[in-house]
């Protein structure tokens, strides 16, 4: 199949809504959205699937409405995880191979399936494992090691582990809806794709997604996801906050929140109102602007309190040069920005997603979509490698490969003891209670 042929596909399973993408690679080599569809987010609470049945109609609804944008099926989608209960281990290794001789796939590839081996709770699965630091006979900051000529290999992993309940729970889902479960993905490694910079992540950089249920805190260093933690409340408290503040409907509450609502109650100005229509013969409300964003303020103190208390803990707090970077829908509201800047004295950006991978379409540059677009793209790149990958190995059919080990991989368990050594610890505790 040509490349522009191949069609790749995602859900976002998010707890006020569900969004499901499609698109394939053009003959510029950048990604065309060709189908798009959304839906009301049912059964999920902060961010997990609870109730499969509700969970499997909201992606059917939003897959059916994608498919119906361009004609065809989808029956393979990567999904994005999310959830309080996520946490980040930390796996150090080393491996000797003697003089004059050179590090290879091989060594590489054994130190990762050792941190794979990490011992866990029976709950808990193993989601993403990433290279975060590699050192060669004590020379740190060696980004790729293979082919590099040293007696000692040293790794640092950083292992992001969740419960398996979590990723249960969507196939379960998904296959009531007739759909594949190509990849699981973390949350913030999705959004991160296509909001942040290569340079940010380096540098050190906070993401920050405020979704409808809950609020991640993500941060990167070193080009590595190093620490994650998720605030259960996000858009949908502040509401419900505007609800019984102002003794109206939830849906006049959301209402006024999208269209009405700021972050900072002293930018408000307070000669101007807004009317809420009276029900059943009940007088008309009015209620103010400054009045309204005093009660969104008072939550989102509550909010960037919560995870810069996480940022502190984790001891990256000194370490975050790029500062902060903003996502998720509440993430709108005008004068946020602002607000946590002056909560914590680091620079703010907003993170809308970067299209230049994408074929531009004006409507998704939003951070609303920042998860789904970023699960495409690393569909798009998987699809990429895996047609790489088969053409080299149809280019080495029959050849014998260098430095080839047979048994390699059955030997490891009886000389991991005398060629590698791994030290599993635990980051500071994300899990909230």
């Amino acid at each position: 199949m040509d490349r522009s042929e191949q069609i790749f596909a995602a859900v976002d399973i998010g707890t006020t809504k569900v969004i499901a993408i499609a698109g394939k690679r053009n003959d510029e080599g950048k990604i065309e959205i060709i189908g798009f569809g959304h839906s009301k987010s049912q059964g999920v609470k902060r961010g997990i699937v609870f109730n499969i049945d509700e969970t499997h109609a909201a992606i059917e609804e939003a897959v059916k409405k994608a498919e119906e944008s361009f004609g065809g099926i989808i029956d393979e989608v990567y999904v994005n995880i999310a959830g309080q209960h996520l946490k980040t281990l930390t796996a150090r290794g080393q491996k000797y191979i003697g003089r004059d001789n050179e590090f290879t796939e091989e060594h590489v590839a054994e130190l990762e399936g050792q941190a794979r081996q990490i011992p866990l709770d029976p709950e808990m699965s193993i989601y993403h494992v990433n290279p975060q630091m590699f050192i060669i006979d004590n020379e740190s900051g060696i980004q790729n090691p293979v082919g590099t000529a040293g007696e000692k290999l040293e790794a640092v992993y950083k292992v992001h582990v969740a419960p398996d309940l979590y990723q249960r729970n969507i196939q379960k889902s998904l296959d009531k809806a007739g759909i594949k479960m190509q990849r699981a993905v973390l949350d913030p490694i999705a959004s991160s794709e296509v909001v942040l910079t290569e340079d940010e992540k380096e540098a050190g950089v906070v993401l920050i997604d405020i979704g409808g249920g809950t609020t991640k805190m993500s941060i990167f260093r070193d080009g590595v996801l190093c620490y994650t933690a998720v605030i259960p409340f996000g858009g949908n408290v502040i509401t419900h906050d505007i609800k019984e503040g102002c003794s109206i409907l939830l849906r006049q509450a959301e209402s006024l929140k999208v269209q009405f609502g700021q972050a900072m109650g002293d930018f408000a100005p307070a000669e101007k109102v807004v009317t809420i229509p009276g029900l059943s013969g009940w007088e008309p409300k009015e209620i103010s602007f400054k009045n309204l964003a005093f009660v969104i303020q008072a939550r989102m103190d509550e909010i960037i309190e919560a995870w810069y208390f996480h940022l502190e803990k984790s001891g990256y707090l000194d370490k975050v040069g790029a500062g902060i970077v903003l996502t998720g829908g509440t993430a709108l509201l005008p004068n946020l920005r602002q607000l946590i800047k002056y909560r914590t004295g680091l620079d703010v950006r907003h993170g809308k997603p970067i299209m230049h991978f994408f074929k531009a379409w004006k409507e998704l540059e939003d951070p609303r979509f920042s998860t789904a677009l970023g699960l495409l793209l690393i569909a798009a790149n998987d699809a990429d490698e895996e047609i790489k990958s088969k053409l080299a190995n149809r280019r080495n059919r029959g050849k014998k490969p260098k430095n080839s080990q047979p048994g390699f991989f059955s030997s490891i368990k009886n000389q991991v003891a005398k060629q590698v050594t791994l030290f599993f610890e635990e980051d500071q505790d994300t899990e909230m209670s």
